[in-house]
């Protein structure tokens, strides 16, 4: 594979997947604008490895208390950080479920279109604007419940589509329910560490069917690139959110949608 291609892949997806601007649509982007060769599953989850644990080690105490709380569970000891585990893996199963249905009736290659990046893209912008600016925005993961947790999981199987952004509809979801942004945010990117998780098992085993597991260069380099883009942008990102609305994000993808649905219909 060209350096070049491998590096504008590790890049787009450390510096998308956390962002509310869509990962998969920029990569199918990248497909369309380029013609480059299709990069491969042994890629993709190298550079989804690099994003998990770009996010994995950013949230470091958060996971860990994590996976303290889920051994006090096993144990029947029922703490806060018990009940933030429970309300990840509750608001895991929908996307979970969408997406094997999305994969195995082939509809994942019907969604992958510029028309449909670009709609979605401004569509799902001008939701990510109006939760943002709506009702109050308190409220802390520690105030979440059970319902709250479900409905941004719900919003999340919505990231099938690409441009939607799995990041910017979590963020959205959380928004109007009140949340502040720095707590919509955290909860999007701890959503992410079982979504990768489950996209990557799913791609790893689709490696393994074809035989093809030995681990190379490339695979490293972007894995490597990945994570440190991944973290720069998950670390950035929460700084300013202690000072900025997600307007810019929003402006953003509007002008691109609306660039897109030029180059698509003119």
């Amino acid at each position: 594979m060209p350096i070049s291609q491998l590096i504008v892949l590790a890049i787009i997806q450390g510096l998308t997947e956390f962002l509310p601007i869509s990962s998969s649509g920029h990569l199918a982007l990248v497909d369309e604008l380029t013609g480059w060769a299709d990069q491969g599953v042994l890629i993709d989850v190298a550079i989804h490895v690099g994003s998990l644990f770009a996010v994995l080690i950013y949230f470091r105490k958060d996971v860990g208390a994590l996976i303290g709380g889920s051994m006090a569970l096993l144990r029947g000891q029922m703490t806060d950080a018990g009940r933030l585990a429970l309300y990840l893996i509750a608001a895991s199963v929908p996307i979970f479920v969408v997406g094997f249905v999305v994969v195995s009736t082939g509809m994942v290659d019907g969604l992958r279109g510029v028309a449909t990046i670009a709609w979605a893209n401004m569509i799902f912008a001008v939701l990510l604007y109006w939760s943002d600016r709506a009702g109050a925005t308190t409220k802390t993961l520690a105030e979440m419940s059970w319902g709250q947790a479900v409905i941004v999981g719900i919003s999340q199987a919505a990231a099938v589509i690409p441009g939607a952004s799995r990041s910017g509809v979590t963020m959205m979801a959380a928004r109007f329910l009140g949340f502040d942004r720095r707590e919509g945010a955290r909860f999007s990117m701890l959503l992410a560490i079982p979504t990768i998780l489950g996209a990557g098992a799913a791609a790893t085993l689709e490696l393994a069917e074809t035989g093809n597991v030995t681990l190379q260069s490339d695979a490293v380099i972007a894995a490597l690139l990945s994570f440190l883009v991944a973290w720069a942008a998950i670390a950035v990102f929460m700084r300013l959110l202690e000072s900025m609305s997600l307007t810019p994000f929003v402006i953003y993808r509007v002008v691109l949608g609306a660039a897109l649905l030029l180059w698509v219909y003119l």
